[in-house]
């Protein structure tokens, strides 16, 4: 294992509280009750569904939260946090579907708390935000409206937070950060968890290529704060009131903003498409309609349209590389860490068995269909 990966494994410890932890945590600094507890999925930090008791004096307080213990170094970054927060806030003011904050008994929004391991303190920043209804896109068949609204939803986001102020909004620009798509070449420390195959070989070609292709474009593309994790898993759909008898859902819930950075407006399309192809049977044709979709509020340039397929590729090799290492890490987390790897390396062979060109030709052709109002 790489240097730089083992000091990763080191700073990063996913926070492992007991449900009864949890729930005494959510009584003693928000102040609620909690009638029931559950643990929900999650990558390196810790999450809980609560359920909050109401008295007569409380009847405005949330019934269903979300307990968000972050990773100790995460925790280590409050000003992260509270960018975090801001963004989330003045995105619900705007009217996306994001979660409130819940206030701490000091009138927080975070607290950070030390726990005793027995080899030493470990600090985590705990955060209580409500409940999101709706189920996760992954649970439903995605209809090419939905894939259309999930890509315009993309582009509306971060193109309003063109008009997000903060004193500490610079924290965003997370040079290092393994997530943002700019740092695809920060994947070579990571790839002996792959061990000797096609696979690595396949990633490797797209580090190389990111290289050449990507990196010397960066300057052309327009950057914006990325919400960067627009996954299968963090979109919230409820079934809307329709004239036929066919499920039609729209967005419900946007959740975790950890991933968020600096990036560019393209960076977003090719991530959104990526989570948006995991749970497809016809992976190839998603890219169309989210593309439809995002360039309704934001049209890509030419030389953002001409990178898409590579940064498609690009995150499916984050994603499928990184799940892999921290498998290693926390193998008791598998059945998460491993959703996109499913089907992605599949996926991902399949575009690079196309070709750009026939893959680009697919999504150009299936958006431009939109323009013309095949599709709407």
């Amino acid at each position: 294992m790489a240097s730089g990966a083992s000091q990763q494994t080191q700073a990063l410890t996913k926070p492992a509280f007991t449900e009864a932890q949890a729930s005494a945590l959510v009584e003693s600094v928000f102040g609620f009750k909690v009638s029931k507890i559950q643990p929900l999925p999650s990558y390196d930090d810790q999450n809980f569904h609560v359920h909050i008791s109401r008295t007569e004096d409380a009847a405005d307080d949330p019934t269903e939260c979300v307990l968000k213990i972050s990773n100790t170094e995460t925790s280590k970054n409050p000003d992260l946090i509270e960018v975090q927060n801001g963004v989330i806030t003045f995105l619900k003011a705007a009217g996306f579907p994001t979660a409130s904050l819940c206030h701490t008994k000091e009138d927080n929004l975070t607290s950070l708390v030390s726990i005793d391991t027995g080899s030493g303190t470990r600090s985590h920043l705990l955060r209580l935000l409500t409940f999101l209804p709706g189920c996760p896109v992954a649970q439903i068949p995605i209809s090419p409206q939905l894939l259309y609204e999930i890509g315009r939803l993309a582009a509306k986001l971060d193109k309003t937070l063109e008009t997000f102020h903060h004193p500490k909004l610079g924290i965003l620009r997370r040079d290092d950060f393994i997530w943002n798509l700019k740092n695809v070449p920060l994947l070579e420390k990571y790839l002996d968890a792959l061990g000797q195959n096609r696979n690595r070989e396949i990633v490797e070609q797209v580090i190389q290529l990111f290289k050449k292709e990507v990196v010397t474009k960066l300057s052309h593309f327009r950057e914006c704060i990325n919400h960067g994790d627009l996954n299968d898993y963090n979109i919230l759909v409820q079934p809307s009131k329709s004239a036929s008898e066919d499920a039609v859902y729209q967005v419900s819930g946007v959740l975790d903003f950890g991933d968020m950075s600096y990036g560019y407006y393209v960076f977003e399309a090719a991530i959104t498409i990526m989570y948006m192809m995991i749970e497809s049977k016809n992976p190839i044709q998603v890219g169309g309609h989210v593309l439809a979709g995002f360039e309704s509020v934001v049209p890509l340039t030419a030389i953002e349209r001409s990178a898409l397929f590579l940064l498609v590729c690009s995150r499916f090799c984050q994603s499928l590389v990184m799940a892999a290492y921290s498998c290693q890490l926390h193998p008791e987390n598998r059945e998460y860490l491993m959703i996109t790897a499913k089907t992605g390396w599949k996926y991902l062979q399949q575009m690079f068995d196309m070709g750009q060109k026939a893959v680009e030709k697919v999504w150009f052709e299936t958006a431009r269909s939109y323009e013309a109002g095949s599709f709407i």
